[in-house]
């Protein structure tokens, strides 16, 4: 008589665990990879908002660019836009966002610099197309 089992060596439990492990570590990598992504593109999207609003609405009315920029001066632009992903406004310490006017005489400004700090890439600049 031959007697005869079913069931898994531990050699063969051992790989199924080790490529479950390596699979999940993956998909966690690769996951914040995605995530920093998105946080990113979250940030130039706010950034690229503001910009189009202060050329293609605010300084066209105006003549000049504000000192500072909010969703009053700027109602084209979503509010949220001015919240960073960390959740900080613009213009408040540590936000993300950063408006630099320059060249400003009576709170109109002649140029100005918007920047963000992004998590993969080097900083998003974006710069007035006006600089008198």
């Amino acid at each position: 008589m031959i007697k005869r089992t079913s069931g898994f060596t531990v050699i063969e439990l051992l790989i199924v665990v080790l490529v479950l492990g390596t699979a999940s570590l993956l998909f966690f990598v690769q996951k914040g990879d995605l995530q920093i992504a998105s946080r990113d593109q979250q940030r130039k999207t706010a950034i690229n908002a503001m910009y189009y609003s202060l050329e293609e609405v605010f300084y066209k009315t105006n003549s000049y660019y504000p000192m500072t920029i909010s969703p009053t001066n700027l109602p084209s632009v979503d509010p949220a836009l001015f919240t960073d992903p960390t959740g900080i406004k613009l213009g408040e310490p540590e936000s993300n966002y950063r408006y630099e006017p320059a060249n400003c005489t009576d709170n109109k400004c002649k140029s100005y610099t918007l920047r963000t700090t992004l998590e993969n890439e080097a900083d998003f600049v974006k710069e007035s197309k006006t600089s008198n």
